[in-house]
């Protein structure tokens, strides 16, 4: 890992790059961006604010932005939620007020503080309060177990824990197992003896600059579909442009930048520089999924850099997203495919019911989604007011954050192209042929690597490990394999067609579970599906086709058999097991739990056939 001081001599390095960063596409865009969103009627005076604020000081620069960027935009909604709508005056104070309730509970520079909370006005006020002191803020899955969430919160080794007030009992039953937890701090309801009171810690406290070390304190969880669920540091890759205290990354400081820029050149690909508002004048966000999720990031960072409005949803529900749509003029959304499809299943006539003529930007990412899906989404929206289509994706990880963009723009000069995930816009993606250890040719399919401004800079607490183990080195190049199979047509769109730990070999032929449910989801009857390995006598493996039928119909194993013939399966493609279940286990940001049903059948059962 290169040190900040020799990072620091590739400045001048960086300086001379300046032509090339301004020839960007993604620089370029991401200036409209701000331009669009901002302007010089606020620009100006949030840029002065935090010239004066902090005094040019390198640590100071950026709260002293944020804190400017605040009080500028003044009466804006920052959060519109079920608590009530928050001004971005008032949500300056209570980020500042919490900043230094919790200094003066002993958090620092370094130090972690964990939340297990609901989406809400209080998770961003937490990131912004724990970004100000430099301490990174492990974001939590609220749906795990108690037993699991110990584990998790084990795993960071906070000193400090807030949590919401429904989860105070799962919490005392594991208070005594946390090892590092030294505070306990909790939102709303009843307060425990001993913790201490979220709202006591803002109303007690003065909303004044705190003593500053800033961070973004970026460190979401992962789902862990493929592997143990883990908390990323995004605060180290985001943050050493303006922090003393982040380790250098493992790049040169010129292509830090490069990869900077790239990385939120996002922002630009999905229409930020398009979208405004007429009545507030910015970007509108709706937050269905989990914000502890790290791809739900992509929705808030409308927010986070350019105050775009928030409206965060505290659990998902189709009907609920349409009406906020509608009636919080929403124009930015991150969804995963299962909240797509849970919205094309409503009935007609309650989807019917909403204008969603503002919508201009829905972001899908986090799962697979099928082109028939893509396809419906924007003839929906077009139905209900859309003068376009508004459906945009991205392939990513929690390791690699935004890597490719696909932008209605692709697939309208050629449809077919709405089957990728786009072209690799805001970081550095290959096809790798591991046989002739050389980049594949068009169309040739191969292991997906990646490098972005996150893989330069992955920290994963006490397993360092899991980094080394997803870095691949070509032509002395460090990459990271997300485990993915795919190919790039002539264009440089790129195409997924596996994942390596759910390939399935079957009498020694290689089969992608991917293959056999985009044949199985035509079917009329299904409304879900997940293709999985099963154990064979013979062949050793066999797909095992798990289904989840729509409500009201029935089908048998011999129908949907018959139904994969007749759409051109053979062979060992054709599945050896259909399973009928009344709901396929997802994880809330889509992805499907393939071990849990896996396990069934690996685990003290005979093998099939």
């Amino acid at each position: 890992m290169a040190s900040r001081k020799e990072n620091d001599r590739g400045v001048g390095n960086a300086l001379r790059a300046v032509p090339d960063l301004i020839r960007m596409e993604q620089t370029r865009g991401l200036l409209r961006v701000v331009m669009k969103q901002l302007g010089l009627r606020n620009g100006l005076p949030i840029v002065l604010g935090a010239v004066s604020r902090s005094r040019l000081k390198m640590d100071e620069i950026v709260p002293s932005f944020f804190v400017s960027m605040w009080s500028t935009l003044g009466d804006r909604e920052a959060v519109v939620s079920s608590d009530g709508r928050l001004t971005f005056k008032e949500f300056e104070e209570r980020v500042l007020r919490l900043s230094n309730g919790l200094q003066g509970l002993g958090l620092g520079p370094k130090d972690r503080c964990a939340e297990v909370l609901y989406n809400g006005n209080e998770f961003l006020e937490l990131f912004f309060a724990c970004s100000f002191l430099g301490s990174p803020m492990p974001q939590l899955n609220w749906h795990l177990r108690a037993d699991e969430l110990a584990t998790a919160i084990n795993r960071t080794l906070p000193k400090v824990l807030v949590f919401d007030a429904e989860f105070t009992e799962k919490i005392l039953s594991i208070k005594d197992e946390l090892e590092a937890v030294e505070v306990f701090v909790v939102v709303g309801g009843e307060v425990p003896e001993g913790m201490h009171s979220y709202d006591d810690l803002i109303v007690g406290s003065q909303a004044i600059m705190p003593e500053t070390n800033f961070i973004l304190a970026l460190n979401p969880y992962t789902s862990g579909t493929t592997g143990a669920p883990k908390n990323v540091n995004y605060f180290d890759a985001v943050s050493y442009l303006f922090s003393s205290s982040v380790e250098a990354p493992s790049s040169s400081f010129s292509e830090f930048l490069k990869l900077a820029v790239m990385e939120f050149s996002f922002a630009y690909y999905f229409k930020g520089d398009k979208i405004r508002d007429e009545e507030s004048k910015n970007i509108r966000c709706l937050i269905p999924g989990p914000m502890y999720h790290a791809g739900v990031i992509v929705g808030w960072i409308p927010f986070i850099i350019f105050g775009g409005t928030i409206v965060p949803m505290r659990k998902f529900d189709a009907e609920e997203f349409l009406r906020l749509i509608d009636e919080e003029r929403i124009n930015w959304v991150f969804v995963a495919p299962t909240m797509l499809e849970r919205v094309m299943a409503l009935p007609d006539d309650i989807k019917k019911m909403y204008d969603l003529s503002s919508m201009r930007s829905m972001i899908c990412a986090a799962a697979p989604c099928h082109p028939d899906l893509k396809r419906a989404t924007n003839k929906f929206f077009r139905e209900q007011g859309c003068k376009e289509d508004i459906f945009h994706e991205y392939y990513g990880s929690a390791e690699t954050m935004v890597a490719t963009a696909l932008i209605p723009e692709d697939y309208l000069e050629k449809p077919q192209r709405i089957a990728s995930v786009g072209r690799a816009r805001c970081g550095i993606t290959k096809i790798y042929d591991d046989v002739k250890e050389d980049w594949c040719p068009p169309n040739k399919e191969g292991r997906l690597l990646t490098r972005t401004l996150m893989t330069v800079a992955l920290r994963y607490p006490g397993t360092p490990e899991k980094v080394r183990s997803s870095i691949i080195m070509v032509d002395g190049v460090p990459w990271f394999d997300d485990g993915l199979l795919g190919r790039m047509d002539e264009d440089g769109f790129i195409y997924l067609t596996g994942r390596e730990k759910e390939l399935i070999i079957s009498g020694g032929v290689n089969i992608f579970p991917n293959e056999i449910e985009e044949v199985l989801v035509r079917n009329p009857k299904i409304f879900d599906v997940g293709v999985i390995r099963a154990p064979h006598k013979d062949l050793g493996e066999t797909p095992a086709a798990i289904i989840q039928l729509k409500k009201g119909v029935n089908s048998t194993p011999d129908e949907i058999l018959d139904f994969c013939k007749g759409e051109g399966l053979y062979g060992f493609k054709i599945p050896g097991v259909v399973e009928f279940v009344s709901e396929l286990p997802r994880h809330v940001d889509g992805k499907l739990m393939k071990r849990e049903l896996e396990e069934r059948y690996w685990e003290g059962i005979d093998r099939i056939g």
